[in-house]
């Protein structure tokens, strides 16, 4: 389990950035659903916010009243480096991450700490791989990205629909997302800035390729769709261009499981024409006004980080993601479902993941891997417990 000796640390799980708007909601789901005797605390920079969340949990929870606080600020390279020594694992909900992440993931890579976020920028990803996973297999730290929405439930989705087809065989995926669900600020802020990087995007890909080992013997891949009618699931299918695909990539390349010879696809799903033609407008036009500062100034001034949806709205949110899988003859149809995507079940997500690596029996695995290589099974039952549900929906 991991290189480190549990005895030593201070806490199993420290919250970074737990005041800001999906980090409140993370530690408010760890007063409510903390095993027994996990010891955790909460950090950021603000001390006084910290101790106003504390007596927000303290009504939750009565033993959340000395609930540790840390105070840690990214660009004190001190502090970062005493949260990762003195835990098991750290939980960061701090983005833009390609901003304000570095300095936590190299701690832990340092400090043999095992590591987990909300990230859903590639480039950041890429970084990270390129800069500190030899380090992290050398000291047994578990650097697991993208922890919430992205890419949890297409990361697990693909792997939960793969175990209900053949082994050994050729195998294809596709994924298709769907949501009623409101954006927040912090991840709006993370979609522009993903989209005004798409040259920076790409040489970190580049570079991570020159790094990366690949299997000899199998091939796994996740080409962009098309857009088009999908009689299957009796929506159209634009493509995402979101991180999930290259995360289930990740997987496949790791695990046997997936065959000899895997492709994953993934599409949003819409109902009508008029929105799947919007959508593909909608993406495409983000993407070209993130190229231009000054639109992209304006267009992040109209939601700030921190900004987010009512709990009224969220209580009313939910997503569904379909996979569709084919191989040796057979074909299944899966759903994962859940409640409001972005918010309350991504907080979920990334507590679950952070008590999983700290409770769970996993595989033994070490440096940058994908939720599916770190935890796959135990999570999916975490999960399921906490309320996500994964299903086989019809089989031929």
């Amino acid at each position: 389990m991991g290189g480190m000796n549990e005895s030593s640390r201070t806490y199993d799980v420290v919250l970074f950035g737990a005041t800001g708007f999906v980090g409140v909601l993370t530690a408010e789901y760890l007063a409510a659903n903390a095993p027994e005797g996990l010891r955790w605390a909460i950090a950021g920079r603000d001390t006084t916010k910290l101790e106003r969340l504390r007596e927000r949990l303290t009504e939750i929870n009565p033993e959340c009243a000395v609930l540790p606080l840390m105070r840690v600020d990214v660009a004190e390279r001190a502090s970062v480096r005493e949260l990762a020594v003195n835990t098991r694992v750290v939980a960061t909900t701090v983005g833009p991450y390609l901003e304000y992440g570095e300095a936590l993931v190299a701690a832990c890579a340092s400090a043999g700490t095992d590591y987990v976020d909300l990230t859903g920028e590639p480039e950041f990803v890429d970084l990270m791989y390129v800069r500190h996973d030899a380090l992290a297999r050398d000291t047994g730290a578990r650097i697991v990205h993208a922890c919430g929405f992205d890419s949890i439930p297409h990361d697990l989705g693909a792997y939960y629909t793969v175990k209900q087809l053949p082994e050994g065989v050729p195998l294809r995926v596709d994924g298709f997302v769907r949501s009623n669900a409101t954006l927040s600020g912090g991840t709006f802020a993370s979609a522009l800035n993903q989209f005004s990087r798409a040259r920076q995007m790409l040489s970190a890909q580049a570079e991570r390729r020159r790094h990366e080992p690949r299997p000899i013997d199998r091939t796994a891949y996740a080409p962009t769709g098309t857009p088009h009618y999908a009689k299957e699931i009796g929506a159209w299918a634009l493509p995402l261009p979101t991180i999930d695909p290259q995360i289930v990539q990740r997987s496949a390349r790791a695990l046997a499981r997936y065959g000899p010879d895997f492709r994953y696809r993934h599409y949003a799903a819409v109902k009508t024409l008029p929105f799947a033609v919007g959508g593909v407008v909608g993406m495409s036009t983000l993407f070209a006004a993130a190229q231009v500062p000054p639109v992209r100034r304006w267009l992040s001034g109209r939601l700030k980080p921190g900004d987010g949806p009512d709990e009224a709205r969220r209580a009313k949110s939910w997503f569904s993601v379909r996979f569709v899988g084919e191989g040796g003859g057979r074909r299944v149809y899966t759903e994962v479902s859940g409640g409001d995507p972005g918010y309350a079940e991504t907080a979920k997500m990334l507590a679950e993941s952070a008590i999983c690596l700290v409770r769970d029996e996993l595989p033994d695995t070490a440096g940058q891997v994908t939720t599916v290589e770190a935890m796959g099974d135990a999570l999916i039952e975490r999960l399921t417990k906490a309320g996500i549900t994964f299903r086989v929906a019809a089989e031929r």
